[in-house]
């Protein structure tokens, strides 16, 4: 699971969709799920980190701003959690996702044409959307590689894979928050998140070569497929089917 997982997030997010819910299986109680979630999913983003960078995706000027960004939002979102609780999101993020499928069934036409933005918009951008979606994920959480993907190809104009790729910057520094603050709480069963780990390289990896090799049509059609799945999985704790305690 951890395997395809790592694949599918590399590509458009998503992957504890599938990871989570086999945790959880393994009878493990929700604050150790979550923890262990972290601990090995870091890995695989910064896998699929690596393999985009290794073949020119991913913008340097923008990941000195963006990484530092991603991890102060999502350490502000987790501590977020003491005071709220996230289950409030269910509806927004809902709404939100139903906006993006709708994106990007009916809005084709946008891929592939680059908005000509500034160096000072683009660092703007990168720092806004890396502590805002940061902050997300660390309160949060599911669908964050999908609206950052989402969020540069609106508000940038880049292509998907482009997107895709330098998401992935954000979505590291938000996931090495993330495991810091669940290990320093002794909430990740490591004898789990090991092997899991090696797993979510192996597929981080090949998420982020197949995203290289094949482009937008592969990240267009994944990030759908991730969208109407997070969108089923919200709805039916919304109305209470399948809430997770």
């Amino acid at each position: 699971m951890a395997l395809t997982a790592g694949i599918v997030d590399a590509i458009a997010g998503g992957g504890g969709l599938l990871t989570l819910p086999a945790l959880l299986a393994t009878g493990l109680p929700p604050h150790l799920a979550l923890g262990t979630n972290k601990g090995q999913s870091v890995f695989g983003s910064g896998a699929a980190l690596v393999r985009y960078s290794r073949s020119s995706m991913v913008e340097g000027s923008r990941a000195l701003i963006a990484f530092p960004a991603g991890l102060a939002g999502s350490l502000l979102g987790a501590s977020l959690v003491m005071r709220l609780r996230p289950e409030s999101l269910r509806p927004l993020v809902l709404v939100l996702l139903i906006a993006v499928a709708a994106f990007l069934a009916f809005r084709p036409q946008v891929q592939g044409r680059k908005r000509e933005s500034s160096a000072r918009r683009t660092r703007l951008v990168a720092a806004s959307t890396g502590l805002l979606i940061g902050a997300y994920d660390g309160f949060f959480g599911p669908g964050t590689g999908t609206f950052l993907i989402i969020a540069f190809v609106l508000l940038l104009g880049e292509e998907l894979a482009r997107a895709s790729a330098n998401a992935k910057v954000v979505n590291f520094a938000s996931n090495l928050a993330a495991m810091a603050l669940f290990a320093s709480r002794d909430a990740i069963v490591w004898k789990l998140a090991v092997p899991m780990a090696a797993a979510q390289l192996a597929g981080g990896w090949l998420g982020a070569h197949f995203t290289v090799r094949r482009g937008d049509r592969l990240v267009r059609g994944v990030v759908l497929a991730v969208v109407l799945a997070l969108s089923v999985k919200l709805g039916s704790e919304v109305l209470g089917l399948g809430a997770v305690p």
